[in-house]
């Protein structure tokens, strides 16, 4: 929820410390977050986010050693809170401190270690109807604020600033009358789009069963204009405090390597 539309941390009715690992095709990628929920306060945490890109060896011609190595890596600092309002309407927002960074180690004689460091927000809010809330809509401005410089104000990039619109609707399914856990589904849609642009959007689908919290399977779909378009198959397992989730995502039209979600939370 912090990542996607922060309001969604206003749901937490328990608070938890989590950590979160991503390998992809292109990064290794590393969060460890920790959230307080209150029923009257509403819900505050941080999180910490790493994205590794690895590093490349440094070789002078003539095929000697390697004399140095340069490791380019994002660093990502969260501050979250949210919380209800009234009727089903719940708010949240996320400070961060984002930073670029390419470390050099050894022999930094044809790069050197540069460092580029920026603010930005994400702003986000929910509604859910009626009194048991089967249909939840949000919307979330993420990634806005300051250019991202690194060597001088005409090099600097934006952040990648997006809109996104979303629904969640859930089911309770039948069961018989000697179930131990109630059975419910729920159906999400997803809508983002760049900043000022409205005829590139990007579309997610995805359906979630669950048998109580003990366990979730998840499926959905991502309808990108990218190679990163494709299905993705998930689960969850809740062993009383401790949570796992597990993901992976099935690349449809692409030689990239499909990434990989792992998650586990602790419930406090």
């Amino acid at each position: 929820a912090a990542f996607w539309n922060p309001a969604g941390l206003a749901s937490l009715d328990t608070s938890e410390i989590a950590i979160h690992r991503a390998n992809t095709f292109v990064s290794d990628n590393t969060v460890l977050a920790g959230y307080l929920a209150s029923r009257n306060l509403g819900t505050v945490g941080v999180a910490a986010y790493l994205v590794d890109y690895g590093s490349q060896e440094d070789v002078p011609g003539g095929g000697r050693a390697p004399a140095g190595s340069v490791s380019p890596r994002n660093i990502e600092l969260l501050a979250s809170y949210a919380t209800d309002l009234f009727g089903g309407l719940a708010v949240g927002l996320n400070y961060k401190l984002i930073q670029f960074r390419q470390d050099c180690s050894g022999d930094c004689t044809p790069f050197r270690t540069v460092v580029g460091t920026t603010h930005g927000i994400d702003l986000g809010v929910q509604y859910g109807f009626g009194e048991t809330e089967a249909l939840t809509i949000g919307a979330a401005l993420l990634h806005a604020g300051f250019k991202l410089q690194v060597q001088n104000r005409g090099q600097a990039d934006p952040l990648p600033t997006r809109v996104q619109v979303g629904a969640v609707y859930r089911v309770r399914l039948p069961t018989s009358g000697d179930a131990g856990a109630p059975l419910d589904a729920r159906l999400l849609v997803d809508i983002q789009e760049r900043w000022g642009a409205t005829n590139d959007p990007d579309a997610r689908v995805g359906l979630e069963l669950a048998y109580g919290q003990l366990i979730r399977i998840r499926s959905g779909y991502a309808f990108l204009r990218a190679e990163s378009a494709g299905p993705s198959l998930g689960l969850g397992l809740r062993f009383g405090h401790l949570a796992l989730d597990f993901a992976r995502v099935f690349f449809e039209q692409s030689s990239l390597e499909n990434p990989v979600y792992l998650t586990v939370r602790a419930i406090l």
